[in-house]
């Protein structure tokens, strides 16, 4: 079969709406590189945006060197956030509207204003934060058993699903986020810790990533945008009854129960 853009992003949003997974594209399409990807990604986010969507934001992938080494990649990967995807603080995930999800805690930052690369650092990322929360991602692949390689899963928006940002809003300064402890339970036992340097070695160092990558396709984050940083740990699976909740040290925790 021969792919093209138009008809990666259709076949990606009918799995997700269907709850039906895919076999990899790059098994079929040699010429799905990451650029393709990408393109791939923003014809998704305008199918959206045309259906009524808006962006509230970015999230990254694979910005643990960790998952990095899993996947075979060098540098993390950016994919795109809209209002249909978020969740409020304690709200049930929907799981009749996903495949397989799975939850990663993560610390997320909103812009208090317009932040464009080149040349942003973690310092001057930083700058551009209004708030930093506690946060969890729902991830939920439409590949088969979350099998991927690197420009399958940049085209399929890096695995969006749900996002919940947790109440308590601190100012970055102050906070020493390489330090900040996050400790993940599911149903009242701990599976996983971990602190922000898990993500780049600092959260900012992933949201000045996301900066520059955006910049290289002419675009700048905006003000009040939130960006997801990256999983401080490794994804757990979400299933009915479930109750998983991201206990950080002084952004407070988030939980989310699947439902």
């Amino acid at each position: 079969m021969t792919w093209t853009v138009p008809m990666v992003a259709h076949t990606l949003l009918d799995a997700e709406n269907r709850r039906q997974d895919l076999g990899r594209f790059t098994d079929e399409w040699a010429e799905l590189d990451l650029d393709v990807a990408y393109q791939i990604q923003d014809e998704t986010l305008a199918r959206r945006i045309m259906r009524g969507e808006h962006i509230i934001g970015v999230k990254l992938g694979l910005t643990s060197r960790a998952k990095q080494q899993r996947m075979g990649v060098d540098a993390p990967l950016t994919a795109w956030l809209t209002d249909a995807m978020a969740l409020g603080s304690g709200a049930p995930v929907p799981l009749d509207s996903l495949i397989h999800p799975r939850v990663e805690p993560e610390i997320v930052f909103v812009l208090g204003r317009p932040l464009a690369g080149p040349g942003v650092t973690a310092t001057s990322a930083l700058a551009a934060v209004a708030a930093v929360h506690a946060g969890i991602e729902v991830i939920d692949s439409r590949y088969r058993d979350f099998r991927f390689r690197l420009a399958d899963v940049v085209a399929d928006n890096a695995s969006s699903g749900r996002v919940v940002a947790g109440s308590v809003a601190l100012p970055p300064q102050g906070l020493d986020l390489a330090l900040e402890p996050c400790v993940l339970h599911v149903n009242g036992e701990v599976v996983h810790t971990a602190t922000g340097a898990a993500v780049q070695g600092h959260p900012a160092e992933a949201l000045a990533l996301a900066a520059n990558t955006l910049a290289g396709r002419g675009i700048t984050m905006e003000e009040g945008w939130c960006v997801y940083t990256g999983g401080l740990t490794d994804a757990v699976p979400l299933a009915a009854g479930d109750q998983i909740v991201a206990e950080f040290g002084h952004l407070g925790s988030v939980t989310v129960t699947g439902e």
